[in-house]
């Protein structure tokens, strides 16, 4: 026997008659006697005490567990002996059956009707929610209705093989046990369907129960089938002996075997939990409270044991898992003291297993049981806690552990959490020490998925306990009570930043021990997945725990997880160094490379990007396009950056600003352009010292940077052009020079460069094709093609342009010398020569040059006689002729001619004079087409308005004025536009005068 479910305790003896059948109504028992009478007791201190029939039904309903008197004898109740009855509670009714099926009215027991059918039925089944009695007689069985009164109306009468021993409703159908077999007959149409063989020693024996499902008996074995006859897979109740009656009372299943009752429970495996010994038990009852036992002559009560009593029974002896489902059956109103009894058993069940070694399933137990984790962190020592957690003792439930379990320290790693076996023991056998070693990982296992399992609700309520924190702060006035605690929730798990909250408490000491357990069972990359997500790891004890055992990766994730990003730092670029000179201190696996720095970068560049500048400085020669790449893409700004690399790493400078100005033009502020282009032309005119210290100077010749510095002029815009010009050497650096002269707008000495120092007039037509190109394309009065003349005239007069023209760059770099006497200009007034006229009438063109910045504004007349000194210069005609030929569509055409020599001939003017007529006679064609067609549309135009004028509008007697309604006749009236509308000229008149009064009105 487990334990005592039920207390035996005898009712009634020493019965005059036989007993042959029980029943229960209320506080009262009714025995049906061999002699056809009908013995009805009562509790023996309740039978004084008669109260009258209609206080009745407010008395207990429960039987009492005390002797039962006789209170009333009813002889000839029957003429045969009782084989059966049952008290139909929900129509205050007892049906009996006998020599034929009988319904008495209760409790006066006045018949209220005989089926005179059911003579010679030896069964019956009611069906209490319908209403509907079965019962079998020989080979037939009738279903037959109450209608509510007196009486009871057949419903169907079906036949069947063979005599029924067995009977129950299911459902709508009527499960029978025939012979050996067990049937399932439809109550509507008769039809019979087999399940199975009943068994060979004991006969079929069906039992209701009440989830609706049935159990039916083979021999000594119990088999639960659905209302359909299908089995239900939830095992079968094994009996030591075929039973005669079953009984269902939650939990439990009583049987009536031949020497004892048994009890069972109605759990699988269906354990035995009771056995009562009564001899010659003839029948077994179910009551409200109780179960009913008869024997020949005496009555006995198995009263059930309070479940408390259950429960104190079955965890003292082991059997918690049986405790914990009585646990469930204790009623609502007991749900504290259920929750308590509940969390205090998987406790106990949970040491019981921890000590047998069965780790996973005790942690299943303390999960069930809600306790803190903290209490099941005590049976791990080793695991290092936060100073503020305080660890309850593990026999706070009665419980008592040994010692041993207690006396393991932290440096223990390998075996953790196990006590030892004796050093001699250990010295002599490996195999318990692998064993002991194999047994603390299983126990750390547990622990893990333990802890896990816990996590997801601690994490949560910790988030949305600082969540709510956050709020709070944010909308009051202490602003900085909100700063400090975003810093600890920054910050949690710091040491210097203790966590305050119960739940984020709660969530450092759980994270803290999973992560140790984690590292102990050589899970690393589980722990790193830990650190990566949100943790409340405690920072110093997890700190020493990884570089103690030399996990840096997973070191790393902790730093920054808790924004300790300086100390991740360094860690990283320490790993850095030593790869880089091959002193490892890490293991291989870890190996640390630049680009990790990098990587760790780029997502704290929006909150701090002084410590991602100071940090990126030590990779930023190893990886510099990825640095670069990190300052452009962090959104850095850009004039920070800037400044830091110039003062930390200037040679990386200008390659930040290239690929700044690459992504986005628009993006980079003049002052970086400038300083760029400064930076450029810097290593520029170093490289032209040493060239020209070496006597090796080229103006055609080009470094990268210098093509660079080209590029960088042309293409952008917002840097300074006059302080470039001033860091430019006189005698050099030409190309330069004409690119900023045209930045500064001085066209024509932009190209005197290009024409007379670099002698290059490819260059000279390309900047005036890029010119004419700008120009064209804005909607100003100026011609774009004054540039091409403007070169035009340099060609002509090449000593003009170039005398005195370091001078005049001078003057324009340098304003205020603009007025300060050149040396030598005294004796520039000579006679003129032959070239006096040509150059007077090249002079004469000034007004349609390009640019009205040109200094030849400001020429004197002492400038015009410094040409006639060189009177025998040559004109470059063939770069004119080259120019005309090949920008002719460019040019105007006309003032090109006036600006040639008188010498030039026709012959060298045909590729431009061609194409130029050509194109001006074509010109001159299309006008003349438009003019035509122009003044055939005037004359069309012409027409339809003569034809609008002669419009003719007919005054009969009927015309009407639209706006007074009245007739016209003979009066002045007035037509509109559109020739229909006709007026009085009178109302017209006053009409208009009403809109001129109306807009008068108002405008004031």
């Amino acid at each position: 026997m487990v334990h005592s479910a039920y207390d035996s305790f005898e009712l009634l003896g020493k019965c005059p008659t036989k007993i042959e059948s029980i029943e229960s109504y209320g506080q009262k028992l009714l025995l049906g006697c061999s002699d056809g009478s009908l013995r009805i007791y009562a509790p023996e201190h309740s039978g004084s005490d008669r109260t009258p029939t209609s206080d009745y039904h407010t008395q207990a309903l429960e039987l009492r567990k005390e002797p039962y008197v006789l209170e009333r004898n009813v002889t000839g109740f029957s003429r045969k002996p009782l084989v059966s009855m049952e008290v139909l509670e929900s129509r205050e009714l007892l049906l009996s059956l006998s020599e034929s099926i009988a319904f008495h009215r209760l409790p006066n027991l006045e018949t209220i009707a005989v089926l005179t059918k059911a003579k010679g039925a030896n069964v019956f089944s009611w069906d209490d929610r319908r209403g509907f009695l079965c019962f079998a007689r020989q080979k037939r069985v009738c279903v037959f209705r109450h209608d509510g009164g007196r009486g009871f109306v057949e419903v169907k009468e079906f036949g069947v093989p063979d005599m029924v021993k067995s009977m129950a409703w299911c459902g709508e159908n009527i499960c029978l046990g025939i012979r050996r077999e067990y049937m399932i007959l439809n109550a509507t149409n008769g039809t019979l369907s087999e399940i199975f063989p009943s068994g060979r020693l004991a006969p079929p024996l069906v039992v209701s129960l009440p989830s609706g499902e049935l159990l039916l008996g083979k021999d000594n074995i119990g088999v639960f089938v659905d209302q359909n006859g299908k089995l239900v897979q939830e095992g079968r109740i094994c009996w030591s002996e075929a039973p005669a009656v079953v009984i269902i009372q939650k939990p439990y299943a009583i049987g009536l075997l031949p020497r004892f009752v048994e009890v069972r429970s109605l759990r699988s495996p269906y354990p035995l939990i009771q056995t009562v010994v009564l001899r010659n038990v003839r029948h077994l009852l179910q009551s409200n409270n109780s179960v009913i036992v008869v024997l020949d002559n005496s009555v006995y009560g198995l009263f059930p044991v309070p479940l408390g009593a259950q429960i104190v029974q079955l965890t003292a002896s082991g059997n918690f898992e049986e405790a914990l489902a009585l646990c469930k059956l204790l009623p609502p109103e007991d749900a504290s003291l259920r929750a308590a009894k509940e969390g205090s058993i998987h406790i106990r069940y949970a040491h019981y297993l921890f000590d047998n070694e069965n780790y996973e399933e005790a942690m299943e137990q303390f999960l069930s049981s809600l306790v803190d984790i903290t209490y099941v962190l005590s049976l791990y020592p080793s695991i290092a806690l936060p100073k503020t957690t305080v660890v309850p003792e593990p026999d706070k439930f009665d419980i008592s552990w040994d010692s041993s379990h207690l006396s393991r320290g932290l440096s223990d790693v390998s075996d953790d959490m196990e006590s030892l076996p004796p050093p001699h023991i250990l010295e002599s056998d490996e195999n318990v020490a692998l064993q002991s070693k194999k047994m603390s990982h299983n126990k750390l296992m547990a622990l893990v998925k333990f802890l896990q399992k816990k996590r997801y609700s601690i994490i949560e309520k910790a988030t949305a306990e600082g969540t709510e924190e956050v709020v709070l702060d944010a909308v009051g006035d202490n602003f900085a009570s909100y700063d400090s605690s975003r810093f600890k929730k920054l910050n949690k798990g710091r040491g210097n930043a203790p966590i305050s909250s119960g739940a984020r408490e709660t969530a450092a000491i759980l994270d803290t021990a999973l992560l140790q357990a984690l590292l102990l069972t050589g899970q690393s990359s589980a722990a790193f997945e830990l650190l990566k997500g949100l943790n409340y790891c405690d920072v110093k004890i997890c700190e020493e725990i990884l570089q103690k055992n030399n996990h840096y990766t997973a070191l790393l994730e902790l730093y920054k997880s808790n924004s300790m990003h300086r100390e991740a730092l360094e860690l990283l670029s320490k790993f850095v160094d030593e790869s880089k000179s091959n002193e490892m201190t890490v293991e291989p696996t870890q190996k640390f490379k630049p680009e990790s720095v990098i990587e760790y970068l780029k997502p704290i560049c929006g909150t701090d990007p002084m410590l991602v500048l100071e940090f990126s400085m030590l990779v930023l020669e190893s990886c510099p396009t990825q640095t670069i790449e990190l300052f452009l893409t962090g959104n850095i700004p850009s004039d920070l950056v800037n400044s830091y690399l110039k003062q930390h790493a200037p040679n990386m400078q200008a390659r930040y600003l290239e690929l700044m100005l690459a992504m986005n033009e628009n993006g980079i502020s003049g002052n970086l352009q400038n300083e760029m282009v400064h930076i450029y032309l810097s290593e520029v005119l170093e490289w032209y010292a040493d060239l020209r210290a070496q006597q090796k100077w080229d103006e055609k010749t080009y470094s990268p940077t210098r093509k660079k510095l080209l590029s960088a002029l042309e293409s952008i815009s917002r840097y300074n052009p006059e302080a470039l010009l001033k860091r430019l050497p006189s005698d050099a650096l030409y190309e330069e020079r004409a690119i900023l002269l045209g930045k500064m707008n001085q066209h024509e000495l932009a190209l005197s460069l290009y024409v007379h120092k670099l002698h290059v007039p490819e260059l000279a037509l390309s900047y005036c094709d890029r010119l004419y190109e700008s120009v064209a394309h804005q909607p100003s009065g100026r011609s774009p093609g004054n540039i091409y003349l403007t070169l035009l005239q340099i060609y002509l007069n090449p000593q003009r342009t170039t005398k005195n023209f370091e001078n005049r760059i001078t003057n324009l770099v340098s304003p205020i010398n603009i007025s300060t006497p050149k040396v030598g200009s005294a004796t520039s007034v000579k006679g003129r020569g032959r070239g006096t006229k040509k150059i007077a009438a090249i002079e004469g063109a000034e007004e349609v040059r390009a640019s009205p910045s040109s200094t030849d504004s400001n020429r004197s007349d002492g400038d015009t006689d410094e040409f006639s000194e060189e009177g025998g210069s040559t004109i470059m005609l063939d770069e004119v002729l080259d120019l005309l030929s090949r920008r002719w569509d460019r040019l105007n055409g006309a003032q090109a001619l006036k600006l040639l020599p008188r010498e030039t001939k026709l012959q060298n003017l045909l590729p431009f004079l061609g194409p130029l007529l050509k194109k001006s006679s074509e010109a001159c064609r299309n006008f003349s087409v438009i003019k035509s067609l122009r003044q055939s549309e005037n004359l069309q135009v012409k027409d339809e308005l003569y034809n609008q004028r002669k419009a003719v509008v007919k005054i009969t007697g009927d015309s009407m004025c639209s706006l007074c309604n009245k007739k016209i006749g003979t009066s002045v009236f007035a037509v509109y536009p559109n020739g229909k509308t006709l007026v009085h000229f009178v109302c017209f008149r006053d009409s208009q005068t009403m809109k001129a009064v109306g807009k008068g009105y108002r405008k004031r």
